[in-house]
């Protein structure tokens, strides 16, 4: 077996993090929708959690948010003239297309992609298929951005793929690896690639909020893939209903273990009897279940336990689960959390970080990156100056204490100047990561 460690690729905060309120079914983003944010600390939170992970000697990669405000997307619908006027006519005819171009969405990392390590591509190659996003306008405005983002991230086609997003069309409907757990023995190991959908393409949903993972999305990336062993399980109708407007708020997994809500799958037994099946002779899967009586689906919403980050630190016999601060601030979830740690079960010890300006737009730490499993020789290939260190988190510190703001409201979006001190930022920001002269639109078109 080739050995290989779980790298965490995590998003930037941008300088227009906001509270807009632009996701149906996200309960965090619509009831802060209008609150006064803070891009500064947000930014400076994600850094803190990325600082966490590194010390803890796991590898940790940084990506660079998008340009916002999406100029190029306001000029495609019709705004014209100078960048300047464009975004203050749009925030003028059409605040809703505005809002949907200065999202900061981008900074939730775990909807960049699908990611199939190498272990189980049948060309051993790592490939990944950045997400269309298309079931949300603002995100829907990622996939391109994203996808020469990994290309300049991980840039050796002898040892990676990364595919452009999957057609946009409903029926493809994808959200990444917000959807997707992969279950092994060990990390170099093959494994077993749990692809979790909302509905199908032909299927009349009618449910309250959108189920935004369509399981022929998911379908075709396995095929364009290669990924064996693969499981589709459907996400509960309940948990989307109750606000699980992905999987990954209702469940997350890695090594032999997942852990998830009772809520999270429409049946459960089969999801369990498949992984197992498509487990054999490889790992005994280990399922950790939190019944509805433990953990009430509203609790689990408001403290996003399962949107944690559950790791396999190196030196350490059992997993170590990074929580949200709301775990720790709500009774019923923090008694889950810390009943964890005391059985003899396969996660050792809960720690808790501060992630809220992203959690009040309902990200937590799970949202926040996306996990690429990687050999020494693929670590090797990576872009060296988005690796994450002492000396890179201190600049990156610095950095966002001169350029972002401290207070943004969603009326701040349309200011001009805002567009000027989010381009001078994000074109510093080229020259640290060295991500090259040409990596945002406005750096092509100058």
């Amino acid at each position: 077996m080739t050995f290989a460690v779980e790298a965490n690729c995590d998003g930037l905060v941008g300088p227009t993090h906001s509270y807009v309120g632009l996701s149906p079914g996200n309960l965090a983003s619509t009831r802060n929708a209008g609150e006064v944010s803070n891009p500064r600390a947000a930014a400076l939170e994600g850094l803190a959690k990325m600082r966490r992970l590194s010390d803890l000697g796991l590898p940790q990669f940084v990506l660079a948010p998008h340009e916002r405000p999406a100029i190029r997307f306001l000029k495609s619908i019709g705004f014209s003239g100078a960048d300047e006027t464009v975004l203050e006519d749009a925030w003028k005819a059409a605040p809703a297309l505005a809002a949907a171009a200065c999202s900061s969405s981008s900074m939730w990392a775990a909807n960049a992609a699908t990611v199939t390590p190498s272990a189980d591509a049948a060309d051993g190659r790592v490939h990944f298929s950045p997400a269309n996003l298309l079931t949300n306008l603002h995100r829907s405005l990622e996939g391109e951005q994203t996808t020469r983002a990994l290309r300049r991230l991980f840039p050796d086609a002898r040892r990676f793929a990364v595919h452009d997003p999957l057609p946009a069309q409903p029926h493809f409907a994808d959200e990444g690896a917000a959807n997707h757990v992969r279950l092994c023995a060990e990390h170099g190991g093959p494994g077993v690639n749990l692809f979790v959908w909302g509905r199908q393409a032909w299927e009349d949903w009618d449910g309250a909020f959108p189920a935004r993972q369509t399981r022929e999305a998911f379908e075709a990336i396995q095929r364009r893939h290669g990924a064996a062993r693969g499981v589709f399980p459907r996400q509960a109708k309940a948990a989307i209903a109750g606000g699980a407007f992905h999987n990954d708020v209702v469940c997350v997994g890695t090594r032999q273990c997942l852990f998830f809500h009772e809520r999270a799958f429409e049946d459960r037994v089969a999801m369990e009897r498949a992984v197992r099946t498509a487990a054999a002779d490889l790992f005994e899967p280990v399922f950790v279940e939190v019944s509805e009586a433990e953990l009430p689906i509203a609790d689990l919403v408001a403290s996003y336990l399962f949107n944690s980050q559950l790791l396999a630190v190196p030196g350490e016999d059992r997993l170590v689960l990074l929580a949200p601060a709301e775990t720790r601030d709500n009774p019923r979830a923090y008694a889950v959390a810390e009943g964890l740690a005391a059985s003899n079960g396969p996660i050792g010890r809960v720690d808790y970080v501060d992630v809220r300006q992203s959690m009040r737009n309902g990200g937590g730490p799970a949202c926040l990156r996306l996990r690429v499993v990687l050999t020494d020789e693929e670590l090797e290939a990576v872009n060296p100056a988005q690796r994450f260190s002492p000396d890179l988190h201190k600049t990156l510190a610095d950095w966002v204490e001169r350029r972002y703001r401290d207070s943004l409201a969603p009326g701040d979006l349309a200011d001009p100047l805002l567009l000027t001190e989010s381009r001078e930022a994000l074109d510093e920001l080229t020259r640290i990561l060295s991500l090259g002269g040409d990596f945002y639109p406005f750096q092509r078109t100058a």
